[in-house]
């Protein structure tokens, strides 16, 4: 690639901060815009545009466009051209460009400038002077899109309307939006969104609103002055058909050659070894079209190849929305990939901890020894204190698992979890389906469909998630706090299809020899997962317990630290108290401890390393139902930029987090069943639209529109307010736009009472009265008591039998009633609301086997939480002022550091105006963002 010499001096230094830099052709040379003239541009220009977002990786990902107005010059646009790639050179040739026609822009583009651009006739003048123009002139503008809007002005004309699409009747005094009657709720919503626009910046918000239907002109004064302005009323011509499909044409690749000429390469399923490094080549995937560049092709190189792209356009007479785009090698996006059959799935690994060791050598630099830095995925969105109930399947039926038993689960088996805590004042419920990777078919189809049954049935709308073993995501572990995995199973299907294969059962019990593999972070989030008892299953990354004949051995990685310690003995007391352990080390370990695992092998002794966690995508979704009601033909498109407004009330969207996907459900949607939205997420895990190599068993989630949990709304800048509205999407917006809002709103939730006739499943009621007006506390579900407060209000931790205390001690419980089960007969015959809400167990340490969590950690019901929510809250920011110092001062890696501050507040310590210099908005609007996108914007500045 070229050098900096031929790269313009206007390109220099771009992309060293954060969101957008534009720049326009004038004179035949890139003027920089002003970053308050972004979003108008002129149809008589060519403009360049960067984008520079930094990614959770701690990555700077750059998009590149140029944008070309429908009066621009040949001359102009060829300039743009040029300049986007001298653009790509100056940033490491790692961008993807994308050509823009005005009137056809891509979303990606126009999710920049929400809610859309209104281009303006003219050229653009960066010396021009704001003239006060002649009288406020009516103009009549169209609008086209669901999620991004694409606004054309069109002749002042009653031949312009039509039925299919959104006008804009813009005049001096009001602002007329009239839907034709083929136009969809969520266009109607959009385009609501540009009138608000045009309101405030050009009309400062003095000016009226009017909304008008298609076909409606009688007893409407507001429809009659609209009609006035086209004098009067007429009706619109029927919209021609438009059943005809384009017909798709197949893929092609061709090979660009130095004089631009095209040679055909391929055609159909492509191969990645069709692309060589030295060379350009078209592909044509008929509505988009990409030119590849070699990573060792010149500068002229690629010039040549996009000029030769534009050619072929015009000489093909593609149709105008045809986007083109420019994907220098290593930069490929997953469309472009998506043609390939064998595309290679694991390109440079962006690796976790090297991020997070550069961090902390930023710190150290600074003369702060940093050992560990906090894990975001570490920390619980929801309380952690909640109130747990598991039922294993069993013949397609949900058995209540003995509190005793409710922190372990076998591979064998499946089983329903549910998870009550408090959050925003209520009572919120979590229900969670475990399938054990040798579980039986017929038992996951039963846990899937009789969760669903019990979901669908409660009040409260819960969230449902789909959960695999070894797939479990952090805050599973956390709502458990301690879990312990075995081998084998206890459920009936599980024995029989052992005894038709003739397989032995590896179910655990004390006179096996069995591995424990333990991990976790605290004595609040650890798990022993059972392994198999080969040397082979040891990782040098964890800590093992090896339950051998007659000896247990706890087995120290060789970097062991204070935690593991802490997390072995842990563990050990839960598995069972009474054993005494011989410590073995990593590398020093007897030949009885090989023995027992029938043998010393190799086995992984690198460094577990994580990835950085992907920055998650937006995707809305489409589809029809087969003859059983399931979802087939899902097709899905991205939402760029995406905001809590996205999630309108008609769609179904998904979450794209990599680890984990959410499925969320508009009120007004198609589905109307947990398990129908369930099948919705698989089929988007088989798609792997992103070419992410999406595991079928990746954590599935299911969210209902009002009713988002914290752990869903962490990753938007989420205003409650509007996810308690009525009505649909146009609706909502009308209202928000007209001050009206409280009309809308839905009133408020009370949390359902715990143990009412209507959500407990086996009909227990409340607390009867007893004759002195007070209630008698009648067995509960479970038959379980909390356990009693001291004298002095703490929940003191009685000594075991054996002598240890509460911690070291087997954490059970004593179950004093037998629960029921259930049946999936059982739910077709009785009114469905009794199962609303599935018992709460109120739980006491038995006397034999205290808590191991101690009394500082004792567990607490939802109910008796209220108040006490443990939730991801918005930073206030520092709570006394501070002095200020200048950025050069606070940075991380600064030259003069100012000695004694608080590092993990280096921006407070900036003044006012230079907050907003470097971090394009105020103090205020900073620390109502979200922590980690907080975390985002200081690392960008050095300032994390």
């Amino acid at each position: 690639m070229g050098s900096n010499k031929t790269i313009d001096s206007e390109l220099q230094s771009a992309g060293s901060k954060l969101g957008l830099e534009i720049w326009c052709v004038e004179n035949l040379r890139l003027v920089s815009v002003l970053q308050s003239s972004h979003g108008k541009f002129f149809s008589g220009s060519a403009y360049v545009v960067l984008h520079t977002a930094l990614l959770k990786s701690g990555a700077l990902q750059h998009d590149i466009h140029y944008w070309l107005g429908k009066d621009a010059n040949e001359v102009d646009s060829a300039l743009a051209s040029d300049k986007t790639l001298e653009l790509d050179a100056a940033l490491g040739s790692q961008s993807v460009q994308y050509k823009e026609v005005q009137g056809q822009e891509t979303g990606k583009f126009l999710s920049y400038f929400k809610p859309c651009i209104i281009p303006v006739e003219g050229v653009y003048s960066s010396g021009q002077v704001k003239l006060k123009g002649p009288a406020y002139e009516t103009r009549l503008l169209t609008c086209k899109g669901d999620r991004v809007v694409h606004v054309k002005e069109v002749p002042f004309s009653r031949s312009s309307l039509n039925h299919r699409d959104v006008f804009i009747l813009d005049t001096s005094s009001k602002i007329f939006q009239f839907s034709g009657c083929n136009s969809s709720i969520q266009e109607r919503a959009k385009a609501l969104e540009v009138v608000q626009y045009i309101k405030e910046y050009k009309h400062k918000g003095n000016c009226e609103v009017a909304t008008i239907e298609d076909g409606k002109f009688v007893g409407d004064a507001e429809v009659g002055e609209f009609w006035n302005f086209f004098g009067g009323y007429a009706p619109i011509p029927r919209d021609p058909s438009t059943s005809q499909q384009p017909q798709t044409l197949a893929v092609k690749l061709f090979w660009i050659t130095l004089q631009g000429k095209f040679t055909q390469s391929g055609s159909g399923r492509l191969k990645r070894s069709m692309l060589e490094s030295n060379k350009c080549y078209l592909l044509d995937g008929d509505v988009q079209i990409f030119v590849w560049m070699g990573r060792i092709t010149s500068l002229t190189e690629r010039k040549t190849s996009i000029s030769a792209a534009e050619d072929f356009l015009r000489a093909q007479e593609r149709p105008v929305n045809t986007h083109l785009a420019f994907l220098t090698e290593g930069s490929e996006t997953a469309i472009f990939k998506s043609y390939f059959d064998d595309w290679p799935q694991t390109v440079e690994l962006k690796l976790y901890e090297e991020g997070r060791e550069k961090v902390a050598a930023m710190f150290k630099h600074t003369g702060h020894d940093v050992e560990e830095l906090p894990d975001d995925n570490d920390k619980p969105h929801i309380d952690c204190n909640g109130t747990l109930k598991v039922w294993r399947v069993n013949n397609g039926k949900l058995s209540p698992v003995p509190v005793v038993d409710q922190r372990k689960l076998y591979s064998g088996d499946c089983y329903t979890v549910q998870y009550i805590y408090s959050a925003n004042g209520r009572e919120e419920r979590l229900f969670c389906i475990w399938l054990g990777n040798k579980s039986s078919t017929e038992d996951r189809a039963d846990a899937i469909s009789l969760t669903s049954v019990i979901v669908d049935s409660t009040k409260a709308e819960p969230v449902l998630a789909r959960i695999v073993e070894n797939k479990e995501p952090s805050q599973f572990f956390m709502i458990f706090q301690t879990l312990i995995m075995f081998k084998g199973g206890m459920g009936s299907r599980y024995k029989s299809m052992l005894a038709e294969e003739g397989i032995d059962d590896e179910t655990y019990d004390d006179k096996k020899t069995a591995l424990f593999r333990i991990q976790g972070t605290n004595r609040d989030n650890m798990q022993a997962v059972q392994v198999d008892q080969v040397s082979r299953s040891l990782n040098s990354s964890y800590c093992y317990i090896l339950k051998a004949e007659g000896s247990i051995f706890t087995w120290l990685r060789s970097l062991s630290t204070i935690r593991d310690h802490d997390l072995l003995y842990g563990m050990l007391d839960l598995i069972n108290p009474t054993w005494q352990p011989v410590l073995v080390r990593e590398g020093s370990e007897p030949d009885v401890f090989w023995d027992a695992l029938g043998g010393k092998t190799e086995y992984p002794k690198e460094k577990e390393i994580k990835r950085f966690i992907e920055d998650p995508h937006l995707f809305v979704c489409t589809f029809t139902e087969d003859a059983n009601s399931q979802p087939s033909d899902l097709k899905v498109k991205e939402i760029f930029s995406y905001t809590q407004d996205d999630l309108t009330t008609e769609d179904v969207l998904i979450l794209d987090c990599y680890t984990e996907i959410f499925v969320w459900v508009g009120h007004s949607s198609a589905v109307k069943s947990m398990q129908q939205a369930l099948s919705i997420g698989l089929a988007f895990l088989e798609k792997d639209v992103l070419g992410e190599s999406l595991s079928m068993d990746t954590p599935t989630y299911v969210v209902k529109e009002g009713h988002e949990p914290p752990f869903f709304t962490y990753f938007f800048e989420w205003d409650a307010s509007k996810a308690n509205m009525l009505g649909n999407s146009f609706e909502r917006k009308l209202a928000i736009l007209k001050g009206q809002t409280r009309k809308l709103e839905a009133p408020l939730r009370n949390s359902p009472s715990v143990h009412s006739k209507d959500t407990t499943p086996n009909g227990l009621r409340r607390l009867s009265p007893t004759p002195n007006g007070l209630r008698r506390p009648s067995p509960t579900p479970s038959g379980l008591r909390r356990p009693s407060p001291t004298p002095n209000g703490s929940r003191k931790p009685s000594p075991a039998p054996n002598g240890l205390t509460r911690r070291q001690s087997l954490d059970s419980y004593t179950l004093r009633s037998t629960s029921p089960t259930f049946s999936r007969s059982d739910f077709s015959n009785v009114n469905s609301r009794r199962f609303s809400s599935p018992p709460v167990p109120r739980i006491i340490p038995s006397v034999s086997s205290p808590d191991v969590r101690g009394a500082e950690n004792t567990r607490v019901s939802a109910s008796s939480s209220a108040g006490v929510e443990i939730l991801p809250s918005k930073d206030l920011g520092p709570k006394q002022e501070l002095v200020n110092y200048p950025y050069d001062r606070v940075q991380v890696n600064s030259n003069d550091p100012v000695p004694d501050i608080d590092i993990a507040k280096r921006e407070a310590y900036l003044s006012e105006e230079e907050f907003e210099e470097k971090f394009g908005m105020s103090k205020r609007a900073f620390y109502q963002l979200p922590r980690w996108k907080q975390n985002k914007l200081k690392m960008s500045l050095f300032l994390f």
